[in-house]
């Protein structure tokens, strides 16, 4: 399958050529993706600049019709929209089909609801001055589409992060280039031919892929460009920032993540070990929600290590097809290197792995298996940067201020966890961390919710209503009442 640019509502052969695309856990060929020049990243720049201006007056509703097709013919192609996103991610079956694909359906029936985009501000009286007569000064706040969106998408969920970034700027009247991540941009593609089924005009939505870096810089750079959406590290994300910030370019940042998860002494420890063991299984650990910094207190801490050992050891790590699977590969080959790497790093730190730390003896594939590290300190570097994979370490506190320290003792603020049965105490630490998110007795999201993080986490907040905010400038009207 050779894949070829969407620029301008047209399928274009890439300058580049093309490059393969491995399936993780066979390490066979997927297929090919298109390799596109910093000239063709421009093209689509310019295609969606020109069509700003028709899709940004297209009344909402119509829009949101275009967004609601878009849904119904992804959720009808579920099974083999799922079947590529497997092969390009490594995903399970069921993390495919509905962490991937189904919640791209979601997202897209989510952002066809009409919202006001517009709302009231309280009348204020004004005394006589030098600005006029006394008055009463009417407002009103209006929601406007920023122009043209360079979103750029993370490799662990090509279907879903692609969704949310696309849908809620489609949805303000914005109008996108899509940089999908190299390891998996077939699937992006799949998306673009369905929104351009369902209506999309020409140049409202393009989508260029490249291993080079010049492609990713080059959508970030253009001058037709007006706000960077962007999912990835937060090393990557500071270079962005700094394009961005020569000319005042918008930005949305969701970055990395180093959850950390505060299980007291009351907790329930079946809870806290299937929330903190979702870190093994979901996307094999690649994913910047994770809690992957467990802070257990003292009287539950060995209970807690054993169980989450054991949690470990019973996964079946192996082909992602196969309905029994829970743990599948690593996106690729370097990647998998560099979560070994931290393995061994924590030894050399002093951690020790109760459980893990060894690649399972499968005959192809990029697998880690399970891997916990316990008897950590917060000052470890296994402890401090983000690993992205199913690694867990854990951490020692004796008493909640202790614990809270620990918590925020971190360059990352994206979700942190509490397990406690003392609900009070629950809310009162949740309040007290610096993270944009905080999960209680639970690693479950509401998808209404405001989501981004403090600190090196990110900038901004997106999902539900907060989305259409991200992706907006509020203008504000002013006349004498």
């Amino acid at each position: 399958m050779n894949r070829r640019l969407f620029i301008g509502g047209a399928w274009v052969e890439p300058d580049g050529g093309h490059y393969e695309v491995t399936d993780p856990a066979t390490e066979q060929t997927v297929g090919w993706a298109p390799e596109a020049s910093r000239d063709q990243v421009h093209a689509a720049c310019e295609a969606a600049r020109a069509a700003f201006g028709a899709w940004s007056a297209t009344p909402a509703e119509e829009r949101a019709a275009v967004l609601g097709r878009a849904a119904e013919i992804i959720r009808a192609r579920l099974v083999p929209y799922a079947e590529l996103a497997q092969a390009e991610t490594g995903a399970t079956t069921g993390t495919a089909r509905g962490m991937q694909v189904g919640v791209a359906a979601a997202r897209f029936r989510r952002y066809a609801r009409v919202e006001p985009a517009e709302w009231p501000i309280a009348p204020q009286i004004n005394e006589a001055g030098p600005m006029g007569k006394a008055g009463v000064m009417g407002a009103l706040a209006v929601r406007q589409p920023v122009g043209v969106v360079t979103c750029i998408t993370s490799y662990n969920n090509p279907w879903a992060n692609t969704a949310g970034k696309v849908a809620p700027a489609l949805a303000m009247g914005n109008t996108v280039v899509v940089k999908p991540a190299p390891q998996d941009p077939l699937s992006v593609y799949r998306l673009a031919e369905a929104l351009a089924e369902a209506g999309a005009p020409p140049g409202v939505v393009n989508v260029v892929s490249g291993r080079a870096v010049e492609v990713g810089e080059a959508a970030v750079a253009s001058p037709e460009v007006d706000m960077v959406s962007f999912t990835g590290s937060t090393a990557v994300g500071q270079r962005i920032a700094e394009v961005c910030g020569r000319s005042m370019k918008r930005q949305l940042m969701e970055l990395g993540g180093k959850g950390a998860a505060l299980v007291f002494d009351d907790a329930d420890l079946g809870s806290a070990v299937a929330g903190i063991g979702t870190t093994f299984a979901f996307y094999s650990g690649q994913i910047c929600t994770a809690p992957t910094r467990v802070l257990a207190q003292r009287g539950v801490y060995d209970r807690l290590v054993e169980q989450l050992a054991a949690y470990a050891g019973r996964l079946k790590v192996g082909d992602p097809r196969e309905r029994d699977t829970v743990v599948g590969p690593l996106i690729s080959a370097a990647h998998r290197e560099r979560v070994e790497s931290y393995v061994e790093l924590g030894r050399k730190e002093g951690a020790v792995v109760v459980t893990g730390g060894e690649r399972p003896p499968l005959d192809r594939g990029f697998y880690v298996s399970p891997t916990l590290l316990a008897d950590c300190t917060n000052d470890m570097r296994v402890a401090r940067e983000e690993i992205f994979g199913p690694v867990v370490v854990v951490i020692p506190f004796d008493d909640e201020e202790g614990g809270v320290a620990l918590a925020n003792d971190s360059d990352y603020g994206l979700i942190d966890y509490v397990w406690s049965a003392d609900v009070a105490r629950a809310f009162r630490v949740a309040r007290r961390l610096r993270a944009g998110g905080v999960g209680i007795n639970t690693v479950g999201r509401n998808m209404e919710a405001p989501f981004g993080g403090f600190k090196k986490s990110g900038v901004g907040r997106d999902v539900g209503s907060y989305a259409l905010h991200a992706y907006s400038e509020v203008q504000a009207i002013v006349w004498p009442g």
